[in-house]
């Protein structure tokens, strides 16, 4: 209510206080649901416990001309209804909502959306690209945003710079050529080791790095942890991706990649 008067609208919206399960939505041209997603200990993970539960606010959905259902990024895909077409937000490469749009034209169809630029990347189900090859380490790597992640469209995204994966559990994309695309962040990578503390930290001091960004996917070790222990020291910059390379626990050394002229 408080909303609607500071916009000036009061006069055209009626709020009512009741258990949303037992009302009939059927009668009305849209429907929005926002459910509950967190309870008493936190975040709630399985789309049934949702309040509304998730089947409940499909079923809604289903019933009006249009409607769109905010959901966790964190959805599993096979609770997605055939009907609807998944979209996936980030914002500055953070993943923070994602949304089932019902009775538009593009059904059965994932998109990942990038905020602030806008870029919008959308693919329908039935022609999505399968999972991309195993390839060795080239002169680029590619980390897709996290909307592109959540979204399944890694695959797309590696079509895109003629790229494949390190590791056939891992979402970076490797590439021998630079390609600008505001799907991913490129890097250019100098050095490639297998997982070895000591080697590293004899590398950062040679090349008198100072300032060391740490990565990781599909390493337990954590970012601060491993910045402790080489000390880096040093007026050069650059970037370690704690990862597996084809299953081996690997270190990728780089920096951003420069605008492709």
């Amino acid at each position: 209510r408080a909303n609607a008067e500071a916009l000036g609208l009061a006069d055209l919206i009626e709020v009512r206080e009741a258990d949303v399960a037992e009302v009939d939505t059927s009668a009305y041209d849209a429907v929005f649901v926002d459910p509950a997603r967190r309870g008493g200990r936190g975040r709630i993970f399985d789309p049934e416990a949702y309040s509304p539960p998730l089947s409940w606010a499909v079923g809604a959905a289903l019933a009006a001309p249009l409607a769109a259902l905010k959901i966790a990024p964190g959805i599993p895909h096979e609770a997605i209804p055939a009907e609807a077409a998944a979209e996936w937000i980030s914002d500055g490469g953070d993943v923070k909502e994602a949304v089932l749009w019902f009775g538009t034209d593009t059904p059965a169809s994932h998109r990942a959306t990038l905020l602030p630029g806008g870029a919008s990347l959308w693919t329908p189900l039935a022609t999505m690209l399968p999972d991309p090859e195993v390839r060795p380490v080239g002169r680029y790597l590619y980390e897709p945003d996290g909307a592109v992640i959540r979204a399944h469209l890694v695959a797309e995204v590696a079509a895109r710079v003629e790229g494949g994966l390190v590791d056939e559990t891992i979402a970076y994309v490797t590439s021998d050529t630079l390609h600008a695309t505001p799907y991913a962040t490129a890097y250019e990578i100098t050095d490639r080791i297998p997982f070895n503390v000591k080697k590293l930290k004899a590398l950062l001091r040679e090349r008198e790095v100072g300032i060391l960004t740490v990565k990781k996917r599909g390493s337990a070790v954590e970012p601060e942890e491993l910045r402790r222990k080489v000390k880096p020291q040093g007026g050069n910059a650059a970037t370690v991706f704690l990862t597996r390379v084809a299953g081996a626990p690997t270190m990728l050394i780089g920096h951003p990649a420069p605008p492709p002229a």
